[in-house]
């Protein structure tokens, strides 16, 4: 009888904390951007339970910040990022109660359970979330039957570390040496109408944007149009991302020198 009374005890816990946490996001929703609200609507709580369990990191013993929690903690590190990580589990409410009802957290332990979970499950997350809301819009606003998709790169610089510098390089400059930041190239793919990406790729800057593009012309969708600029105007490029599907066509601007 204890241990029933226990565990319902507990469950009434958690269900608190949802709720806690539901009106908490709710307030975060009217003084951050519109994402937030759009992240709190079509998030299915599922997929974060979803993306621990087939990365292996789902919490097994009872934490103060479990690994779902954790999960929150970094989309609202991404939507509120002018402020520090621990004010954010403050203003998200993302803490269970320690047994004397306190529901701070030690900065340590924030890091640490940032650090347990890892990148796997945002990854999963990320990949899930693309899937569905990427495809979805795509599929809702096509032109003449076929989905519209922009596949482009661009350069990001990334925290100045040795190892940093080691693996992603930087742009040359000049007689003034190496750029002030390493930086990584991005590609990623766009549903042209919503913006939203279904895929990214990036790595080393020295690699070129077309080599991360064709490692991801499989995500395309059958019956699709994707747009490119004229850099990608090369049969070996071209010719994979037509011939690897069903009704796949792509459309570029032609060069000057092109008759």
């Amino acid at each position: 009888m204890e241990s029933a009374t226990t565990e319902d005890h507990a469950g009434a816990i958690v269900n608190q904390i949802d709720l806690r946490l539901s009106e908490a996001l709710a307030h975060t929703a009217q003084v951050t951007p519109a994402s937030f609200p759009t992240f709190t609507r079509y998030l299915d709580a599922d997929w974060i339970e979803q993306a621990l369990s087939a990365t292996g990191t789902a919490t097994l013993r009872r934490r103060r910040l479990p690994a779902d929690r954790v999960v929150w903690l970094v989309l609202g590190m991404a939507l509120l990022r002018d402020r520090p990580i621990v004010e954010v589990v403050r203003h998200l409410d993302l803490a269970l109660p320690a047994p004397g009802g306190t529901r701070t957290v030690a900065p340590s332990a924030v890091v640490k359970a940032r650090a347990r979970i890892g990148a796997a499950p945002l990854e999963w997350l990320y990949h899930r979330t693309a899937a569905e809301w990427a495809m979805t819009s795509a599929d809702a606003d096509r032109w003449r039957g076929l989905a519209l998709w922009a596949v482009d790169g661009t350069t990001l610089r990334v925290p100045d570390s040795p190892e940093n510098r080691a693996h992603f390089g930087g742009q040359a400059a000049g007689d003034r040496g190496a750029s002030g930041y390493p930086s990584l190239r991005l590609v990623a793919v766009m549903a042209v109408r919503s913006h939203l990406l279904l895929t990214a790729g990036f790595g080393p800057y020295a690699i070129d944007e077309r080599q991360y593009a064709q490692k991801m012309w499989h995500e395309i969708p059958d019956h699709s149009l994707v747009l490119l600029d004229r850099l990608y105007l090369q049969a070996n490029v071209l010719c994979p991302l037509q011939t690897g599907g069903d009704d796949r066509h792509w459309l570029i601007r032609a060069k000057i020198t092109s008759k």
